[in-house]
C-alpha cells in the first residue's frame, strides 16, 4: 500500500491526506517516493527543472528511476510540493555513454545513414512478449511527461532521466539509445520542433521520438517521414498513438 501522510497547505491551513504515488519498476514491483513526515509541504511558486523530479529506488532490485516530485492540488489554488526523505533524492547515475559506431550526418533530406532511427524495423514476430501498457490519465503538462516516461520504459529503453540539452519547446528525455520530446501544449508541433530534436539526436548518435498531445503540422509530419523519426499522439487517457509508419514499427517491435 501507497505511504500516506497528513498535509497541511500554507495558504488556507487545510489539511489534506496525501497518499505516494506508485510507479512500476522495470522489474516489476511498485515503487513510491518517501515521504518525510518531519518536514512541511511548500506552495510552489515557480517552476526549476532539478525540483521537479525524484529519484525513486526499487526495495526489490535496488534500481533507482526519476520520476515527478510529489505534488498536490489544494482546492484554494495552492499547489504543494510534498517533501520526501533525502534517501531517495540521490542523483542518476551518469549515463552510459553510447559506442555504436556512428556515420556522417548530412542535412535533412540527404541519404546518408541517420541515427538510428532508420535502421529497418525488426520482424514483429522476433518481437518479446510484452505486457499491456499502462497508461496513466493526463491532466497536466507533468502527467504527460510521465506517459511519455512510462511508454518509453514499456518499449524497452532503461534508464529514462531528463535529456542534458533543453528543447525549444516540450520537454525533452533522454535514456540510452534515444532521445524523446514531449510538447504537452494545445499547439501542433511545427516543422522546426521535429528538425531541431533530429539535429540534437544525431550529434548524439541517438534515435528520436516525438510525443504532441497536439498533433504535427503537415510539414512536420512529412519530414518525420522523411527522416524517419517515430511520431505519437498523446490522448487523455496517457496510452501514445502512432501517427506514422516508424511509429507503429516501434511500438509492434519496442526498443
Amino acid at each position: 500500500m501507497a505511504e500516506s501522510m497528513p498535509v497541511r497547505c500554507p495558504a488556507c491551513l487545510r489539511e489534506h491526506l496525501y497518499a505516494a504515488p506508485s510507479y512500476p519498476c522495470a522489474c516489476g514491483t511498485p515503487v513510491s517516493p518517501s515521504l518525510d513526515e518531519r518536514a512541511h509541504a511548500t506552495a510552489v511558486t515557480h517552476r526549476v527543472w532539478d525540483e521537479e523530479w525524484v529519484t525513486v529506488r526499487c526495495s526489490a532490485c535496488g534500481r533507482g528511476d526519476q520520476w515527478p516530485h510529489p505534488e498536490l492540488g489544494c482546492p484554494c489554488g495552492t499547489v504543494l510540493r510534498i517533501p520526501v526523505t533525502r534517501a531517495v533524492q540521490d542523483p542518476p547515475e551518469a549515463p552510459t555513454p553510447d559506442t555504436r559506431p556512428t556515420d556522417a550526418p548530412t542535412p535533412p533530406g540527404g541519404t546518408a545513414k541517420l541515427p538510428g532511427v532508420l535502421r529497418a524495423p525488426r520482424p514483429h514476430s522476433s518481437a518479446r512478449p510484452r505486457r499491456a501498457f499502462q497508461p496513466v490519465t493526463i491532466r497536466t503538462a507533468r502527467d504527460a511527461v510521465t506517459a511519455a516516461a512510462l511508454y518509453l520504459r514499456w518499449l524497452g529503453y532503461q534508464d529514462i532521466r531528463r535529456a542534458d540539452q533543453r528543447p525549444p519547446s516540450g520537454v525533452g528525455l533522454a535514456a540510452r539509445g534515444v532521445l524523446a520530446q514531449v510538447d504537452p501544449t494545445v499547439s501542433p508541433a511545427s516543422l522546426r520542433d521535429i528538425e531541431c530534436l533530429w539535429l540534437t539526436a544525431m550529434t548524439e548518435s541517438s534515435d528520436c521520438v516525438y510525443f504532441s498531445l497536439a498533433g504535427y503540422d503537415s510539414d512536420a509530419r512529412a519530414r518525420a517521414d522523411t527522416l524517419g523519426i517515430p511520431l505519437f499522439v498523446l490522448d487523455l487517457t496517457g496510452t501514445p498513438q502512432p501517427v506514422n509508419t516508424p511509429a507503429d514499427d516501434l511500438n509492434a517491435t519496442g526498443a
